[in-house]
């Protein structure tokens, strides 16, 4: 009898230091750093829909001015109206529709921008496309937009910002990433090429500008929830490409909330983190591909003969929005959480 109930003890004091270790591990990792987002002014790119409109909610919401910039003026519209309600009576809140991937425009939005509002103290990069097929239904396009939206607006808008940072002695940039910037997904592969190079991008400009008080964070989420799959491009048999798409992103356990990452990013931002990797499955694929990079891509190319093959028909390589290949299948309740997000998330 003694045996038997020293095992019990022993089993729920292993029970309570393992919870106990999970409850640290989760405040620790939520702490909030000393950069305050109230009165600094906060530029937001792809800001109208998704995680960026997200992040602009949390923000105004803590007394910052935010200026957000997309490419659809009724996005913008819809979204301004949106950080209006959320930031109260006093929120400044500026909407430019501007194209990141022109240097001269992109100059002429931090201008005004900082006219407007004052100097921009933080800048988030989140703007980004994704064309999602088969590497033979890819082209040189699909590779160039990619390029041009994850590496070359990133890049046009932190040399924008910068002088003024240098010149204030701080500043904090924010560059959204992707898990697919530290592992080459099958049938991503134009958009994890970009993440990539926006990775060695964001790193190589942190280790250069934290010696100005400039401290740039890389952030690579995983799945997230944010409804923004229905804006993703597909090629290849468009309708299988989108359902496989659209149900991954909405799988609970393996996805995590646009609010929830919005907080985290933020909490990121104020420690002035090198980088965060968001949700438990991102991090271990992410941390196990560092150890043995070659057997992941071996597991990932097994992955790869799961997913819909080439596409063969005259349209296959012609890009699809996911809303207009939807089927009873992406429809369904295995979607629901996304098509939710969607909806509050100006996705629609």
């Amino acid at each position: 009898m003694k045996s038997s109930h020293q095992k019990s003890s022993s089993s729920w004091l292993w029970l309570a230091g393992l919870s106990a270790a999970a409850i640290a591990t989760s405040v620790w990792r939520n702490r909030r750093g000393s950069y305050e987002l109230t009165g600094r002014t906060v530029l937001i790119t792809g800001g109208s829909r998704g995680l960026g409109l997200v992040l602009a909610r949390r923000a105004v919401a803590e007394g910052a001015r935010v200026a957000i910039c997309a490419r659809d003026e009724e996005e913008l519209d819809r979204a301004r109206r949106d950080l209006l309600r959320y930031g109260g009576p006093n929120a400044q809140v500026l909407a430019l529709a501007r194209d990141l991937i022109n240097p001269l425009e992109v100059k002429a939005l931090v201008q005004e921008v900082e006219q407007q509002l004052g100097s921009i103290d933080v800048l988030v990069n989140n703007a980004g496309v994704i064309v999602g097929g088969p590497l033979e239904n890819m082209d040189a396009r699909d590779f160039e937009d990619a390029m041009n939206t994850h590496f070359w607006a990133p890049f046009h808008t932190m040399q924008a910002v910068l002088p003024g940072m240098k010149q204030r002695g701080e500043g904090r940039i924010v560059n959204i990433s992707s898990l697919g910037g530290k592992v080459a997904i099958p049938h991503l592969s134009a958009y994890s090429a970009s993440k990539f190079a926006l990775v060695g991008l964001s790193e190589g400009f942190r280790a250069e500008l934290s010696q100005y008080g400039i401290y740039v964070t890389t952030v690579c989420p995983g799945l997230l929830r944010t409804g923004s799959a229905e804006n993703a491009d597909v090629k290849g048999q468009h309708e299988k490409e989108y359902a496989w798409f659209a149900i991954a992103d909405a799988l609970p356990g393996f996805t995590m909330s646009a609010e929830q990452a919005a907080r985290r990013i933020w909490n990121s931002m104020r420690r002035g983190d090198a980088e965060l990797i968001l949700s438990l499955p991102a991090k271990l694929l992410a941390g196990f591909h560092g150890l043995a990079p070659g057997t992941t891509t071996d597991i990932l190319a097994w992955v790869n003969r799961a997913l819909p093959a080439t596409g063969e028909s005259a349209i296959a390589n012609e890009r699809r929005k996911g809303y207009e290949v939807e089927t009873p299948l992406t429809k369904s309740f295995l979607t629901k959480l996304n098509r939710d997000e969607a909806a509050r998330n100006n996705e629609n």
